[in-house]
């Protein structure tokens, strides 16, 4: 079955795209077809993470919090996701929706699993570093700019003083 009929059978609801995913894992996980979502997705940095085993994961469903009302407060869509050997434990709430609630919880935990394990030779953990040092030089050059500032306001108002 080819992609194209699949999707029209998915949107006409006669196939459900989960079934379909997890009875055909090989078609849907291919590598050619991860590098080119890829590249439709338009990712700017992909690391080089260490990969989630699902067997290593416990996953719960907690009642939400926060603003949002009934949506948020009485349903169970905020996840709460731990990696066993690490023993890590990552909960997210952005979301009302379970689904990415799951997919945000993921990558976190997956960026947090790697810096745990891989330490400063992370990729993450080099670009907050990277991210960190461009952020305090530009506060350095904003105090200079603004001494500058001052110094001038300060000779403006001498010269004006002798005049």
């Amino acid at each position: 079955m080819n992609t194209s009929s699949l999707f029209c059978l998915i949107r006409r609801g006669m196939v459900s795209w989960r079934s379909w995913i997890f009875e055909n894992p090989g078609k849907f996980l291919s590598p050619q077809m991860a590098t080119t979502s890829l590249h439709i997705a338009g990712t700017k940095n992909v690391c080089d993470l260490l990969p989630l085993n699902e067997s290593e994961l416990q996953e719960q469903f907690v009642r939400g919090h926060g603003p949002g009302g009934q949506a948020t407060n009485k349903t169970n869509n905020c996840v709460v996701l731990k990696h066993v050997p690490s023993g890590i434990v990552v909960k997210c709430h952005q979301t009302r929706s379970v689904d990415m609630n799951r997919k945000r919880a993921r990558t976190i935990l997956q960026e947090k699993v790697d810096l745990f394990y891989k330490g400063e030779n992370s990729e993450i953990y080099q670009q907050k570093q990277e991210a960190s040092r461009k952020k305090q030089e530009k506060r350095q050059k904003a105090r200079e700019n603004l001494e500058k500032k001052k110094r001038l306001k300060e000779m403006l108002n001498n010269e004006l003083e002798n005049k």
